[in-house]
């Protein structure tokens, strides 16, 4: 049987050096793996074509992102209007194989009369209107709160559209499948990633990390959060490792002497830090979603330390220290920074990831295409 299939991205997938991206990346190299020939469309406006994608894909297009001005105005959420093509809707029926449309963003298409007898797969990376209405609520700019917020309500009614001309949707979590299963058509199938096994390190380094996408106001706040509500005052070491952060976090770690903000990084630089670090530390605001920088640390990391709103599912209680407050955090950071790793985390943990490695998201995935 010949295993075809069309994915469509809201970006260029290389670098995979970001949550979205790394998702897309290591699906097209897992799915590759498995004799599936990929045709991937990439909407294309901050990163240049990448010749590494065609290891992995028998064809791969780029279609110009559409940003004007205009597409703020009308109908349709501002990520969806402008990622409309009608030459992606040409090459797309060039023959008959499945379309996995990745994120609400490229399913401008998805009820095109013309595409109404194939079989259409939607990845959700997010629970879109919380999201949107989460960055709203910590963005200080009033016109991009302003955009946060319309496009938040944009968002909650294009899904019904999406979703519901959707043959099957792929929540990334337990926690968003629960949600999307009220338009009936929703697997959990979790992100893809690049850890091919657990590799918890022997040794580690007296700081803790946190790490993120910084221009993310989300992760911005995160990390302010840590600098200026957990770390002042402590004796222990935090770096922050991200790009593009705010002036305010910069302002802010110019004043600590026991926080180091560290931009530009490489993925591998990054890596690394995650790998050397006595505790990842990762709070967030916002439960929507899996966060691909939790299974970094928990793939290759020592101690992990979240909130409640960065546990995906119970069955990661036990692989995770928990704290929710000021204090919690405080606490939890001096009992770790002086606590050895039990050998039994290694176990604990390829207990709970076996089912995130690559080859078993793989094998689901395949599944519901009915590849195998």
């Amino acid at each position: 049987m010949t295993k075809k299939l069309h994915i469509i991205s809201f970006s260029i997938p290389y670098p995979a050096d970001y949550g979205g991206v790394i998702d897309v990346f290591y699906k097209l190299k897992s799915l590759s793996q498995s004799g599936v020939q990929i045709t991937l469309h990439c909407f294309q406006y901050d990163r240049e074509p990448a010749k590494e994608l065609e290891e992995f894909c028998q064809k791969v297009y780029y279609y110009p992102r559409q940003m004007k001005g205009s597409h703020l105005l009308g109908f349709h959420p501002f990520i969806v209007s402008s990622r409309k093509s009608e030459d992606l809707i040409q090459n797309l029926l060039k023959d008959d194989a499945p379309i996995l449309y990745e994120g609400l963003h490229t399913c401008f298409s998805i009820n095109d009369e013309r595409l109404k007898d194939r079989k259409k797969i939607v990845r959700s990376h997010n629970i879109e209107h919380d999201y949107y209405a989460a960055l709203a609520q910590v963005e200080r700019n009033p016109m991009k709160k302003l955009y946060f917020k319309s496009e938040a309500k944009k968002l909650k009614r294009f899904e019904e559209v999406a979703y519901k001309n959707a043959s099957l949707v792929l929540g990334i979590s337990q926690n968003d499948t629960v949600y999307l299963n009220k338009y009936g058509n929703a697997k959990f199938i979790s992100a893809f990633h690049s850890f091919d096994e657990i590799d918890i390190p022997q040794q580690t380094k007296p700081f803790a990390l946190y790490h993120g996408n910084l221009s993310v106001g989300e992760n911005n706040e995160a990390a302010i959060f840590l600098a200026d509500k957990v770390f002042r005052g402590l004796n222990h070491q935090l770096i922050i490792a991200g790009n593009q952060p705010s002036m305010k976090l910069k302002n802010l770690v110019a004043e600590l002497p026991n926080v180091e903000l560290k931009a530009g990084l490489s993925s591998n630089e990054i890596n690394d830090l995650i790998h050397s670090a006595q505790i990842n530390v990762l709070p967030t605001f916002q439960s929507t979603g899996i966060k691909l920088k939790l299974l970094a640390a928990l793939f290759s990391g020592g101690h992990c330390l979240v909130n409640d709103s960065m546990v995906p599912d119970d069955s990661f209680k036990s692989i995770l220290n928990i704290a929710n407050t000021i204090e919690e955090f405080k606490q939890k950071i001096e009992e770790l920074m002086s606590e050895n790793l039990n050998p039994s985390v290694n176990d604990n943990r390829k207990e709970v990831l076996t089912a995130y490695s690559n080859s078993s998201i793989a094998k689901e995935l395949l599944k519901l295409l009915k590849f195998n």
